[in-house]
């Protein structure tokens, strides 16, 4: 059958077709194809012109077979839809991108089973790397370690997970939590309440961590009642404001683990009539957009995202050129946003 036969009743056209119809070999159509110095320059305008007349699509999956590459790189994420996790990953776009490599995008929507799932998914498809942020209930490690044990280039950001050795990118959680709790104690706060996040992440447990050393810096006890392991959304900020104020705990602030957690802070508070500052002082994490359209505009903690996107894609390249080479570890400055959420007023008598 020939080639145009074949374009007429919708067949798939193939190299070998293309090749048959100019009696050439395979190989030179392919290499045609990629403008091969060894091709003459009639010959790679012959295939060229029969290619896009019978619109040849070369198959990139048999391709990447032969080449042991798909110049892929995975990414998982808890949620797409946090202006975060949105961020990093434009950030790792742009510099994938540019080093010709596409991006497949999953969410493990906070679910450890869909987790495993998506990734067994990204290593049947043989992605040369993975960038991942855990979801809130990872705890086992099995289903990444399936990528080191095949030499797959892994790279956590974010959130990094105890019992696996690996690349990872964060921010400096714990300076992060200590400056902004220790703002809250120039402002005159003494009874300030923590929303963590899960507290088998790391994240979670460093921010806790600079949250502690800054009240005993400053000669404040660590009040364990004033600790509530929350989550990482605004209806998880809701419910625990709501449990904080049933157990009519006495507080002046409270820091939350994230920005979304603190929008969540913050409307049950007005919802109930208490005034932010003036009664309770509320913080966050993240510098989310919504930190600045919120009443009163939220003080919190801004996060490099797309930096932190940039840099894990930096680490994949690095590993792929060094494959073997040790782990690398890299913790990105925070900075610390003051806005009115925080600003007490007996601060500056």
């Amino acid at each position: 059958m020939s080639i145009e036969d074949r374009y007429k009743l919708n067949k798939e056209i193939t190299l070998i077709d293309i090749a048959n119809e100019l009696n050439v070999s395979k190989s030179t159509v392919s290499r045609a194809l990629q403008n091969h110095h060894s091709i003459g320059a009639a010959t790679k305008k012959a295939v060229r012109e029969l290619a896009e007349k019978y619109n040849y699509q070369p198959n990139t999956i048999a391709s990447s077979l032969f080449k042991k590459s798909t110049k892929t790189i995975g990414v998982i994420v808890p949620i797409l839809s946090h202006y975060f996790f949105s961020t990093v990953i434009a950030g790792i776009e742009e510099v994938a991108y540019k080093a010709g490599y596409k991006v497949i995008i999953c969410q493990s929507q906070e679910l450890y089973e869909r987790e495993v799932i998506v990734s067994k998914t990204l290593l049947s498809a043989k992605v040369d790397g993975l960038i991942v942020s855990v979801s809130k209930e990872t705890v086992d490690m099995d289903h990444f370690q399936s990528f080191l044990n095949k030499n797959i280039p892994l790279v956590f950001f974010d959130r990094l997970p105890d019992g696996i050795q690996s690349n990872s990118v964060s921010v400096d959680d714990y300076e992060g939590a200590f400056k902004i709790v220790e703002h809250l104690i120039e402002q005159g706060c003494k009874n300030i309440a923590h929303f963590t996040g899960p507290l088998n992440i790391m994240l979670a447990q460093n921010r806790l961590q600079g949250y502690k050393d800054a009240l005993q810096k400053h000669h404040i006890p660590v009040n364990e009642e004033l600790i509530y392991e929350c989550g990482f959304e605004r209806a998880q900020g809701i419910s625990t404001t709501e449990k904080l104020l049933n157990d009519q705990v006495s507080v002046d602030a409270i820091f939350a683990v994230c920005d979304p957690v603190a929008i969540g802070v913050m409307l049950t508070l007005k919802q109930k009539g208490i005034k932010i500052p003036h009664d309770i002082a509320v913080v966050g994490f993240n510098d989310d957009p919504t930190a600045t359209v919120i009443d009163p505009p939220l003080t919190t903690v801004a996060q490099p995202a797309f930096e932190i996107g940039v840099a894990a894609v930096n680490i994949f390249l690095k590993q792929v050129i060094e494959p073997g080479g040790k782990y690398t570890k890299e913790v990105l400055k925070t900075n610390l946003t003051i806005r009115q959420s925080s600003v007490l007023k007996k601060a500056n008598q």
